[in-house]
């Protein structure tokens, strides 16, 4: 048996065991975090897979579990377990490309108030072999909600020339550094991809940032083409800085700036203008830059609005010829089924990617700002990522990588819940259920994995997806929602079956070499 040992830290009562073991909080919320500091926090470690015929079993569930280990053997028979899952390999999907966070103005402040160490304990966690391994980050062009104050590169009226182009501070002391941290942990090239807000106001109908408001003129005029230059101007500024952008998306939520009067930052598109812009700005001034291996991402708004999205600026050749994939974020997905959006869509333009931009918990009016230890935002987090593999998504990106208590800083005061969220009067993070809920992807789901056909033997409530990596090894996850433990067991054809059991609320990580 463990040695346990228990104290006290603020309001909660920590369970401290193993040196890698969680040092749990209970907040009142359903489940607990995990603290961390400069010196201390849990790691899921680096991932060796065992011999022939074994496999490797990770769970994190409501009771506390987060990402515990344990390994067992596959078997000749049956278990006699009334639910048999079976992998069929034959059955070939999407792959994947892979799983991150965003670092915004409000997400890099909070990670610079803490000391240095608990800065690269908190980057480690996120990006480093020992950590849940993201690949991507979402980098805002300029100022969102998620800053502190109102600005662009470029708040010098007239300046079609974008000759007073410049970085914010924002950029150039916060978040640069940081992502240049990030990569230097990370065992491979981490994929950014920018998504910009608004324009400078000078060059829109309202003449603000923020609220109602296009772009001034029309597809092919001046305002247009100087909106294009602006995405190059900010991928030439990052180079200087040693990083460079897998990916762009055409714009942060379109419909914000064109059917709303919107609250904060937004610039308006129809898929109608949007098409227009990239099929005579955007794309031809890509082209022709050195950043013609951007990869350009339509939508990076709701789901909601595919197919039709979707339909309008592919079905143009002119446009599509610049465009790589479709961003979506998760909001709103309760009223929009993903069969009727994400996979008509695929069966629509199966050449064009399918890539989750942004999601957050605590958006919802009704269930607001921070809930620490939640484990129905950890589900909730679990059920979309799966319900999107399912339906041909190849990544899912979270909001921001860490925001304070209160859900922020926000100058808007749109307060939402992250991954991570920081006490810089302690010098501590907690480490949400939510970030082990990214983790059971992030960490074991390998650019390049391809989804793979699964098959039950009767109904379940268990949410189940495949993959086989390129090494050859097999990962299935499985969610269970529902308040009854499940047994099951995995039929392999190469291996025979595996053995399981699906607590209660609980996020199931399984691998196993089939060499």
């Amino acid at each position: 048996m463990r040695e346990t040992v228990i104290f006290i830290l603020l309001t909660g009562v920590i369970t401290m065991t193993r040196a890698d073991d969680c040092q749990a909080v209970n907040f009142g919320h359903g489940s607990v975090v995990c603290v961390c500091n400069a010196t201390f926090c849990d790691s899921v470690g680096r991932i060796v897979l065992p011999g022939p015929g074994q496999f490797l079993s990770y769970v994190s569930s409501k009771t506390g579990s987060r990402l515990v280990r344990s390994q067992g053997q596959f078997q000749k028979n049956g278990t006699g377990a009334a639910l048999r899952i079976t992998l069929n390999p034959s059955q070939k999907y999407q792959r994947i490309k892979g799983f991150g966070g965003a670092m915004t103005d409000a997400a890099a402040m909070n990670i610079q108030s803490l000391s240095s160490g608990a800065q690269d304990q908190l980057l480690r966690q996120y990006f480093s072999p020992d950590g849940i391994e993201y690949r991507f980050v979402r980098v805002p062009m300029a100022s969102c909600d998620f800053s502190t104050r109102l600005y662009t590169y470029a708040d010098t009226p007239g300046d079609y020339d974008l000759k007073n182009f410049t970085l914010a501070e924002e950029d150039v002391h916060m978040k640069i550094p940081l992502l240049q941290r990030a990569q230097a942990l990370s065992a491979k090239p981490l994929n950014l991809f920018a998504s910009a807000w608004s324009a400078p106001a000078w060059l829109k109908t309202n003449g603000a940032l923020t609220g109602k408001g296009t772009l001034k003129g029309k597809p092919g005029g001046r305002e247009h083409k100087t909106w294009a230059q602006y995405y190059i101007r900010f991928l030439e500024e990052y180079q200087k800085y040693n990083l460079s952008f897998w990916g762009l998306t055409s714009g942060n939520e379109p419909t914000a700036g064109e059917m709303t009067n919107y609250s904060f930052q937004a610039l308006g598109f129809t898929p109608e203008t949007q098409r227009d812009w990239i099929a005579l700005d955007l794309g031809p001034g890509l082209h022709s830059s050195s950043f013609s291996q951007t990869r350009l991402m339509i939508l990076d708004d709701n789901r909601i609005l595919l197919p039709h999205w979707a339909k309008v600026v592919l079905s143009d050749i002119q446009a599509a010829r610049y465009v790589h994939g479709i961003g979506f974020h998760w909001y709103l997905n309760k009223i929009a089924p993903a069969d009727i959006t994400l996979t008509a869509t695929h069966h629509l333009y199966p050449e064009y990617f399918l890539f989750g931009t942004e999601a957050c918990a605590g958006w919802d009016p009704l269930d607001r700002g921070v809930r620490l230890g939640s484990w129905d935002r950890a589900e909730d987090y679990a059920h979309d990522i799966i319900q999107d593999l399912n339906n041909y998504v190849t990544g899912w990106t979270d909001w921001n990588l860490a925001l304070n208590q209160d859900g922020g800083p926000n100058w808007v005061k749109n307060f939402v819940d992250s991954t991570i969220i920081v006490d810089s009067s302690k010098d501590i993070f907690y480490k949400q259920p939510t970030f082990y809920s990214m983790a059971h992807f992030s960490k074991f789901l390998w650019e390049e994995s391809q989804r793979v056909g699964v098959s039950f033997s009767q109904h379940t409530s268990l949410e189940v997806s495949a993959y086989i990596r390129s090494d050859a090894s097999a990962v299935l996850i499985i969610l269970n929602r529902s308040d009854e433990e499940v047994q099951f067991e995995v039929w392999d054809q190469t291996l025979g079956f595996l053995p399981g059991s699906a607590p209660p609320h609980s996020i199931l990580t399984l691998l196993w070499s089939r060499r």
